[in-house]
């Protein structure tokens, strides 16, 4: 679907395609652990977020230079552009990529130069959010944020991503308090496989102002309330749900009462190469399996404009969301 949208919730590394990956390991002297692209891409199979992670991490090995990360950041906004985004926010991993030997630096430059030129050559702006892993030590991501200090002109916002289980946003308190200290924005994954409670905390404890995922609020109608009052967005990823069984099939999907209830929903792609599809088409996807109406699509893809982290441009903001209320449906 080519409605005019901004994806808030994108993992760089997740848009790694396995025609890329080869080429990528072949420039790089990298052996794949698969023979062929069709075989890899058959391996884009999950059971669970973890399965799904031990796959991504392992796949992040060809990325090795400024140039890898340029070319991945610059074939996800042709994507992207070609299914109607006009604004992209960019989670990415730092600590994925230092673990092994690679330099923050290289990664940020990397990303930077594919997302200076973004506006010029596919037409959509874009911002980059770091994010921690939650998987790691909390002074892991300290440290991560005090490396990334002389590329803060490149970042944006800071985010809480990985395996959410057992790992509550409360264990960041301190990473996100020197991040406001530094002017940065907040976002944090919350309620995707974790409790309603870590929703809570990531409001409260490191004062997030988007909540990616956020689907298991549904469970907690005074949190649903809090939500809708405050109008605190929601980044949703309806295919992503699918794969990692977060929902058994997108008919069931919570967004229609999602949206009934007047939270603030968004729909975004995650990890597009492993989940099935870019924005446009989870659009397409929750049009079909959930019979929305040209309406409520249309407020989803307001609500993404409105939720964007574009205060410093609201002349920006308002020529995208004129562009949404402009756009006929076939």
């Amino acid at each position: 679907m080519h409605l005019p949208k901004a994806e808030l919730h994108l993992h760089i590394e997740g848009t790694l395609e396995p025609e890329l990956a080869f080429a990528l390991a072949e420039r790089n002297g990298v052996t794949l652990p698969y023979a062929t692209t069709e075989e890899l891409r058959a391996a884009y199979q999950f059971d669970d977020l973890q399965s799904f992670l031990d796959l991504y991490y392992a796949l992040m090995a060809v990325l090795r230079t400024e140039d890898d990360f340029a070319e991945l950041a610059d074939a996800y906004l042709a994507r992207a552009a070609a299914q109607g985004v006009r604004h992209a926010e960019i989670f990415f991993d730092p600590q994925a990529h230092t673990a092994r030997g690679v330099p923050i630096g290289t990664v940020i430059e990397g990303l930077g130069r594919a997302l200076e030129r973004s506006e010029e050559t596919h037409g959509v702006s874009t911002q980059l959010i770091l994010c921690f892993l939650r998987d790691l030590s909390a002074e892991s991501a300290l440290g991560t944020l005090d490396a990334a200090k002389p590329y803060l002109h490149r970042i944006s916002a800071v985010g809480l991503d990985s395996a959410e289980v057992g790992h509550p946003p409360a264990k960041f308190r301190e990473v996100y308090e020197a991040a406001t200290a530094l002017g940065l924005r907040k976002v944090a994954h919350a309620g995707e496989e974790g409790p309603p409670e870590y929703i809570r905390e990531a409001l409260d404890i490191l004062g997030v102002e988007r909540v990616d995922h956020g689907l298991r609020c549904m469970e907690d109608p005074e949190l649903v309330a809090r939500l809708v009052a405050d109008r605190v967005p929601l980044t949703l990823c309806p295919l992503s749900n699918v794969r990692l069984r977060t929902v058994d099939k997108l008919t069931d999907h919570p967004l229609p009462a999602m949206l009934a209830a007047g939270l603030h929903c968004t729909v975004n792609s995650d990890d597009p190469a492993y989940f099935g599809g870019y924005a446009g088409d989870n659009f397409d996807a929750v049009r079909d399996a959930l019979a929305l109406d040209p309406e409520q699509l249309r407020t989803l893809a307001r609500n993404s404009f409105e939720a964007a982290f574009l205060d410093h441009d609201e002349e920006r903001r308002a020529r995208y969301l004129a562009e949404v209320e402009a756009y006929a449906f076939d």
